[in-house]
Parts: structure tokens; sequence; C-alpha cells
């Protein structure tokens, strides 16, 4: 048995046009989109009564995915909370990015948290951590060399 790859990773959130429009700003492209529901996907995520709408992000090479999902049912009624960076569980989503200075620069514009300035990491890495909608957590990295 062995494991070929990570498929994709999968965000619910209420703000679906806004939380893609993010995503295409950072550089990902649209590869899907679609809408779920029905018995079958009830017994597949263990809930009665799903109806989703799902876009899939995705780099220009196709590979690894961001899937973005809107519950319309059933709804979750547990009030949404601002991870940190140190909160137990997968918190963050990290990009190989180029130009992290400029990428960082239109982030500020567009009102994105940004928890701290670009530091570079020994010889190796510039890192920045930044807040995007929905309280989801990145972390940009620029190879250096």
């Amino acid at each position: 048995m062995n494991i070929h790859r990570m498929d994709h990773v999968s965000i619910n959130v209420n703000d679906l046009a806004g939380t893609k429009e993010f995503f295409l700003d950072l550089g990902l492209q649209v590869h899907a989109e679609w809408e779920l529901g029905g018995e079958q996907l009830d017994r597949i995520v263990g809930l009665k009564g799903v109806k989703t709408e799902c876009v899939g992000l995705g780099m220009p090479d196709g590979e690894t995915w961001i899937e973005l999902v809107k519950y319309h049912s059933p709804l979750n009624e547990t009030a949404h909370q601002q991870p940190s960076p140190n909160t137990l569980g997968i918190i963050h989503i990290c990009f190989a990015v180029e130009d992290l200075d400029a990428i960082i620069a239109k982030l500020k514009k567009r009102g994105t948290e940004i928890f701290s300035e670009i530091e570079q990491y020994e010889e190796s890495y510039k890192l920045c951590y930044v807040r995007g909608p929905e309280g989801i957590i990145l972390e940009l990295a620029e190879k250096l060399g």
C-alpha cells in the first residue's frame, strides 16, 4: 500500500466568491466548479441533507488543488474562530512563490492581515505569514539562490 501524492486540501467557507477571488489574485487558477448534494454525498461526509457549492483551484501545473466548499446545508452553527499560527491542528497552507516582496505589497494594499514583515530564514528562504478571508492562514515562501 502506497500513498501516491496529496490530491487536495478542502477549506470550508461562507464567502465562496470572495475567497475564490483572493486565491485567484495570488495566481491560482480555477480548474473546476460544481454543486453536489444527495444521499451518496450524505454517506460520504456523514451528514444528512448535504448541499454544497465547490471551486477547485490549483497551480498552473494542475497537480495539487485547494477545494473551496460552501455548505448550503446543513448549516454549521458554530461561531467562526480566528486561529493563530500556534493553534493546534491543521492551521496553515504554505505556497512557494516568486517575488515575495511584490506579493506582500499587493496583499497589504488589499487590506490583508500580515502577521510579520518578510523574514529571511538563513540563506534559504524569505518567509511571511498572512491571514486571508475566512481566517485562512497562508505561509508564503520564496526560495533564495
